[in-house]
């Protein structure tokens, strides 16, 4: 056995799997969630930090409470169908062709929701609670698939349990703020090609392949973050929002490392670098970013309502570093990654149809942080272009049902992975067809 030449490879690889890793929560960008109401849903989120009448707001800009009318609480859910089907190949590093399929619909259904409770505070402060899921995604592929190197599975939720307050200083001017805990999970898997580093060492019996490992890492962290924001209405029928909301930081400290080692490969590895590639603890921090938004809503008259939205969201500060540390003696590893901030624009209406029935539509552009040369298997993301629809039924004073559906255009966003040491020399290259519909209902109940 070259042992010298065995540590190197084995050095290596564990720095690739410290990259692998990381690089899906870098991807996270793509988590963005702003399935938060089906009213708003309903004109593609315009108007989310100006206009009346939607619980929600208090997330967003929370002096747009002084729109609200009383006590009420609302709830709403929305289920998010996506695709995302692969279509390629992979290269081993001795440039044959990669065995294993496509890896089936690594997309999911899943359901998000939120709640919301207001309550005015005399005739000019208000007091809100809020329960949303500003982030969450999941990508999980068929074991065996062709980029099994680069990710099987990928799964992260973000909680928030926000309390809001804001002040009317006049009709005209109201400012606001809330303060939320945050509870984020993570869940991320990829196989380990212990056949490749060792038959590149020349351990006799490996080829590339033959000894397929899996690495699993999870965490959960709670942290705290903020928002703050301002109304301000020129006249009674034009309304403009300005608020932002913070980064949060979550230092994970105690997260789970498990290795899947096959027993051939254990007893080289013990032999060479004993201590590493066995299941431990771990700790890393994970910074989900900051954004602004300015929104506007017009009445144009007693039908029709206009409303616009531009949301800047900070990622390429919130991902510039990660740094994951292992409890054993596996080796740290500080990654540096290329995610651009993004922007995001939409523009709806409202028509009011009765006294008891809305009708809504919108439109909106939005922006991956993502790049050919930073887009990975763990979340294929690409921009996309929406366009919803939506209606609100009130058959009493008390009672306001809201429906909302979202169609994503997307383009087929490319996926081109080179062989390195973060996947042991595995190459992929391939397209994806990403597909994506959101449903949504609510139900809102004045006291």
């Amino acid at each position: 056995m070259h042992t010298a030449s065995t540590l190197a490879r084995v050095t290596a690889l564990a720095v690739g799997i410290a990259g692998a890793l990381a690089a899906g929560h870098v991807n996270a960008a793509a988590f963005q969630l702003k399935e938060n109401s089906a009213k708003g849903l309903g004109r593609s989120f315009a108007g989310s930090g100006s206009a009346a009448g939607d619980a929600s707001i208090m997330a967003v800009n929370p002096a747009g409470m002084r729109q609200l009318e009383g006590m009420q609480v609302q709830g709403d859910l929305s289920a998010i169908s996506f695709s995302a089907k692969f279509h390629g190949t992979g290269r081993k590093p001795t440039g044959q062709a990669q065995t294993g399929g496509d890896g089936g619909d690594a997309g999911m259904i899943a359901p998000v929701p939120a709640a919301y409770f207001h309550m005015p505070i005399g005739e000019k402060a208000h007091f809100g609670v809020s329960l949303t899921a500003p982030f969450g995604f999941k990508t999980e592929y068929d074991n065996g698939w062709v980029g099994r190197y680069s990710g099987l599975k990928t799964d992260l939720k973000a909680i928030d349990l926000g309390f809001a307050a804001s002040y009317d200083v006049n009709p005209y001017v109201s400012f606001g703020a809330s303060v939320f805990v945050e509870h984020l999970t993570i869940e991320l898997s990829n196989n380990i090609d212990f056949g490749t580093a060792l038959a590149q060492s020349r351990v006799p019996g490996f080829t590339p392949g033959s000894a397929d490992g899996k690495l699993t890492v999870e965490g959960d962290n709670n942290a705290v973050g903020w928002t703050v924001g301002g109304l301000f209405s020129p006249d009674e029928n034009t309304h403009i929002g300005i608020s932002y909301r913070s980064k949060v930081e979550h230092k994970i400290t105690g997260g789970d490392a498990t290795f899947v080692v096959p027993p051939n490969v254990a007893t080289v590895l013990n032999a060479v670098q004993p201590g590493r590639f066995v299941s431990t603890s771990g700790k890393a921090t994970v910074t989900l970013p900051a954004s602004a938004t300015l929104s506007v809503t017009h009445n144009v008259n007693d039908k029709w309502t206009v409303m616009g939205d531009v949301t800047r969201t900070a990622w390429s500060t919130a991902f510039d570093q990660v740094t994951i540390d292992y409890a054993s003696a596996q080796p740290d590893s500080v990654l540096e990654f290329g995610y651009r901030d993004t922007t995001f624009v939409s523009l709806g209406t409202d028509y009011k149809l009765s006294d008891t029935v809305t009708l809504r539509g919108g439109i909106a552009l939005d922006q991956t942080p993502t790049t050919n040369a930073h887009r990975d298997v763990r979340v294929p993301d690409t921009s996309r272009k929406w366009l919803s629809l939506g209606v609100g039924w009130t058959p009493s004073e008390n009672v306001e049902y809201n429906f909302g559906y979202l169609h994503l255009f997307t383009k087929d966003p490319d996926v081109i992975i080179a062989g390195t040491t973060n996947n042991q020399g595995n190459s992929l290259t391939g397209k994806y067809k990403v597909r994506g519909d959101v449903l949504a209902a609510s139900v809102n109940y004045k006291f």
